[in-house]
């Protein structure tokens, strides 16, 4: 797998470092004045020649905000002193793990040690080449507990009975099929197809890749997404396409509503799931370009045949001079003959093989 790579020494891996930290938020005391992390910075909306905010440009929505507030933090909006905590604890966390590594270590047991990480902790990515964010995401002023603001709890509602159902119905029908078995059983990420992470809605991976390049004309916006190589058209004052024609990310159609370009998307394939929604997934996105420096960005997501609520999030999207880089694993699939002849010889060294 390659991928291009940003900045070296700045990035954290944030699953274990936000849920310690955001669940002490309560406990948290002043540690001195706080730079606004994210904060607009002072300047005039630029606009396109028939007036409209000009959405235009590389952004970023790296952040060390989860998707999910941790059910141990109440309040949605953090305090200049709890933001500085925890950006504080990411950058040391970054700073213990770029340390360099013992040459003389030894390796690990074969199979891995059943810790967290790569193959039992065998090995993988370190954190050179990880880039998910630094900063608590900042929505109008406020640094944000959790991306999420409705339900008020910053929780993904429960999943529905019906889509319990079909996530189980799913894993019987996979029994016995394991994903080396044929090529369209790998994940889509891995042979290239679509992104690492959610396109519609454009949430933060948490991992790197978190820049995009949005291209705006009076009729179309066109959302590039550095991660693999996703580009969403949105036709403006379209219509629906039928409902058996369902491109990857979905169909997006967009309108003015003032100074807030609304995109609405729906025929989600089924291959293309959203925490087991797809296809009667329909995502509502509003941009607002709020100054030189800052989209806000603000995503519904309702499926009533999977969700027991629609939900929503907000997200910071910063402007930045950085570059969208090509980014491939396997292009064109030409590794997926050695990944399945490895798995056939494996078969018939253990006598498997049917």
């Amino acid at each position: 797998m390659m991928m291009p790579m940003r900045r070296l020494g700045s990035s954290v891996s944030v699953g274990v470092v936000l849920a310690v930290a955001l669940a002490s938020v309560a406990l948290l005391a002043s540690e001195g004045p706080q730079a606004p992390a994210g904060v607009a910075r002072p300047g005039a909306v630029p606009r396109t020649p028939d007036g409209k905010p000009d959405l235009q440009g590389i952004w970023s929505n790296a952040t060390i905000t989860p998707l999910e507030r941790p059910p141990a933090v109440s309040n949605l909006v953090l305090s200049e002193a709890e933001a500085f905590r925890l950006e504080k604890a990411t950058a040391d966390r970054v700073e213990r793990l770029n340390q360099d590594s013992d040459p003389n270590r030894p390796a690990p047991p074969q199979g891995g040690d059943g810790s967290t990480g790569a193959a039992g902790n065998v090995g993988g990515y370190n954190n050179f080449w990880l880039d998910p964010g630094e900063r608590v995401a900042v929505v109008d002023g406020q640094f944000r507990s959790s991306l999420i603001i409705d339900p008020p709890d910053g929780r993904v509602p429960a999943t529905t009975p019906e889509a319990r159902a079909r996530a189980q119905a799913r894993l019987k029908s996979m029994a016995g099929r394991g994903q080396y078995d044929h090529p369209e059983f790998r994940p889509l990420a891995e042979r290239c197809l679509l992104s690492f992470g959610p396109t519609t809605p454009l949430i933060p991976n948490y991992f790197y890749n978190n820049n995009l390049q949005i291209v705006q004309t009076p009729d179309h916006v066109m959302i590039l997404m550095e991660m693999v190589h996703d580009a969403r058209i949105v036709r403006i004052g379209g219509t629906h396409l039928p409902s058996h024609i369902r491109p990857w990310m979905g169909d997006s159609i967009g309108h003015w509503e003032g100074d807030t370009l609304v995109v609405d998307t729906t025929n989600f394939p089924l291959q293309q799931p959203f925490r087991g929604s797809a296809e009667n997934l329909h995502v509502v996105e509003r941009f607002r370009r709020v100054d030189a420096a800052t989209i806000n960005y603000r995503f519904t997501v309702d499926d009533p045949t999977t969700f027991t609520r629609p939900f929503t999030g907000e997200i910071p999207f910063r402007a930045t001079d950085e570059l969208i880089y090509e980014y491939a694993c396997h292009e064109g699939n030409y590794a997926l003959a050695n990944v399945l002849s490895g798995a056939r010889n494996e078969e018939k060294r253990l006598g498997t093989k049917k």
